[in-house]
Formats: C-alpha cells, structure tokens, sequence
C-alpha cells in the first residue's frame, strides 16, 4: 500500500503558518490500489464474507466514502480482486505452458503446478476468484474475461494433446478441460486450505505432490484420446 502525506511543512524563515490536513482527508498515490491492497489483508483475516467497505477504507487510512470512487459496492471490490487473481494465475500458467509446449505430459503438468502454486501463494486471491460472494460475473467490467482466458489455457493444452484416429479424439476439449481443473482446484484448494497430512514446505515438494495427481487425471484423459 502506497500513501503520501504531501502536506507543506513551514520552516522557521518561511513566515508561513502550518497546513493543517482536515479531518478525513487522505492522499493516495493509488487509491484504488490501496483498497485492493486493503480487501486482501481483511480476506486474510476475515474471509471474504467478513469484508466491509467500512472496514477496508479504516484499514486503508482513507474516509468510508472513499471506496465507491472506484467500486460500486462490496461485491464491486471482491470481484475487482477476483479479476487481478484471475489475470495474474493465467500469466503464470501461460509462462509455465510457453515452456513446455510441444511436450504433452510435461506442459500438462507445467500448467497444472502454476495453477497450485498460485494458490498456494496467493490464497486471499484464490479464495475470492472462487468463492460465492460475487454473484453474477457477468455485471463486472473484465470479469468474465479473466475467467475464460485462464480456462482457456487448458483447454487450448487439451486441443493440442488430443490424437486424431483415436476412440474418444473428439470429444469435446471443454469437457476434458473441466475434469482436469476440477482435478487442480480440488488439490489447490487441499493446499490452501492446509488440508494436506504432512506439511507442505517447499516448491519441490509441491511439485512432487502436484505430479503425482496430474499424472493420475492424464492418464485418464488418454482414454478420451489425449
């Protein structure tokens, strides 16, 4: 969270009387920012149900009008934090899919890790972009975007391992594509969640066990002509 008090200061030779700062004002060199910045700490602490945008702009340093000059609500915040998770777990998993393409298994794999790993590493973001508080995606600027451009990912990766010839090679890609999310969210959200036996410590370790899963849900798929 970045925030400034810009404020003149009077010095002993300026003549110049103090700036007192009113009640209630603020400065922000990114207000906005630090709402997000903000929300996320409270999702950490609370979970998303417990946000209030009263709560958030206190947190922030900024007056409980401040929020709404660039959400229109509660929900306009969360589903604001839910785009930036969204956009920000399909940049990984398309660096992590720019690696290995051309390797069925291993980019299978590569995509499914970034997708846990972000989780892992985020999971204020995680627990919005997938929670219930934000009800219909469809009235939030970019929202529905950030939803598709992440799924379509992996659904870009299914096309691209799916063999011609084969019994089950047309089955609908979007299909598949859902068997193998449901496959990772339900590990990220175990991780998340620390629902694991056994700590999980490390990226290598998270690696192992995220291989391990994938390689389960792969060999799957290979029945539909993966």
């Amino acid at each position: 969270m970045d925030s400034s008090n810009t404020g003149d200061r009077s010095t002993p030779s300026s003549g110049k009387r103090p700036k007192t700062k009113k009640k209630g004002a603020y400065h922000h060199g990114d207000l906005r920012r630090a709402l997000l910045d903000a929300a996320l700490l409270m999702v950490e602490r609370e979970g998303p149900k417990g946000l209030s945008l009263r709560a958030v702009a206190r947190l922030a340093g900024v007056s409980p009008a401040a929020p709404y000059r660039h959400f229109s609500g509660k929900e306009g915040l969360l589903a604001a934090v839910a785009r930036e998770g969204l956009n920000a777990l399909a940049e990984s998993m398309e660096s992590a899919s720019a690696e290995n393409v051309g390797l069925a298994l291993a980019e299978f794999r590569a995509i499914a890790l970034a997708y846990v790993k972000f989780a892992a590493a985020n999971p204020s973001h995680f627990r919005v972009m997938f929670g219930p508080e934000v009800t219909d995606r469809t009235q939030h600027d970019g929202l529905m975007d950030a939803s598709e451009r992440a799924f379509g990912i992996l659904v870009r990766v299914i096309q691209s391992t799916q063999r011609s010839g084969l019994e089950g090679a047309e089955a609908d890609p979007r299909r598949l594509a859902i068997s193998a999310w449901a496959t990772f969210h339900g590990l990220a959200t175990l991780v998340v969640d620390n629902q694991i036996e056994g700590p999980v410590e490390s990226d290598a370790e998270l690696a192992v066990l995220t291989n391990s899963v994938t390689d389960v849900i792969y060999r799957g798929l290979s029945y539909s002509g993966l």
